[in-house]
């Protein structure tokens, strides 16, 4: 059987909470050791990242599926919802809010580990290249989620989702937020990471474009579904030996 819900939900809350966590106190280090540099900054912060993010992956994958991010999880749904195996409808909202919440709890979080006065962010991030950015860099991530999933390689979910992420941050002219709850929970801090609550809803609405253009993308590329003999299903958070026989097909 699965995790039970509220051990998937602690789990995603947990997640993405470290996850922004990392992103913010990452960047108020960065400012702190490297003031005059702004391109050594990035360089700091997005290294801290890729390997945060990559570790919470591994740990958490067997719980909930280690989404950490409002798109996934609703692809995560879509793709597989003719799978039994795979994220109920009914689990979206909780994961949705669990991951927001998260988010939110982590940028209070890094604020309050670095003495940073807990407030909303000054930093706009309002130009139409920046949301072109974002369009971007979640239908990359996107694609390459559910391409490792339907080619039965979830298991390097971890590293590759870690590599897009930190190459991301400097291909990408808004250095990759690609996740709706991060974005909310980076108006929390005025900060190197911060985001200003007004350009919020334009960094979303510009990542559910790139969600779109990802499944869209999968749907395309690989048809077909194929079962994963990987430890981890990161579709739920589901371990492969748990599966029926029929579930596995």
């Amino acid at each position: 059987m699965p995790a039970a819900l509220p051990r998937r939900l602690l789990g995603e809350l947990l997640g993405t909470m470290l996850l922004v966590t990392a992103v913010v106190g990452s960047g108020i280090m960065a400012t702190r050791l490297s003031p005059d540099d702004v391109g050594l900054q990035l360089l700091e912060n997005s290294t801290a990242t890729v390997f945060a993010l990559a570790v919470l992956i591994l740990i958490l994958g067997p719980v909930s599926g280690a989404h950490f991010n409002p798109v996934v999880t609703v692809a995560a749904w879509w793709s597989d919802r003719h799978d039994p195996a795979g994220l109920p409808a009914r689990d979206i909202a909780p994961y949705l809010a669990a991951q927001t919440l998260g988010a939110i709890a982590g940028s209070v979080l890094a604020n309050a580990m670095f003495g940073v006065a807990q407030g909303l962010s000054a930093t706009v991030r309002d130009k139409p290249q920046l949301w072109l950015g974002e369009v971007v860099a979640t239908a990359g991530l996107v694609l390459l989620v559910f391409a490792l999933v339907r080619t039965g390689r979830a298991a390097l979910a971890a590293p590759a989702v870690g590599a897009y992420i930190g190459a991301a941050y400097w291909f990408t002219s808004s250095t990759s937020f690609a996740n709706p709850a991060v974005t909310v929970g980076r108006a929390f801090t005025d900060t190197f990471a911060g985001i200003t609550p007004t350009s919020v809803p334009g960094y979303i609405g510009a990542q559910v474009l790139g969600a779109l253009i990802g499944v869209g993308l999968v749907a395309a590329l690989f048809p077909a579904v194929r079962a994963t003999r990987d430890d981890i299903d990161v579709r739920a958070g589901r371990p492969i030996e748990e599966l029926t026989v029929g579930e596995r097909r």
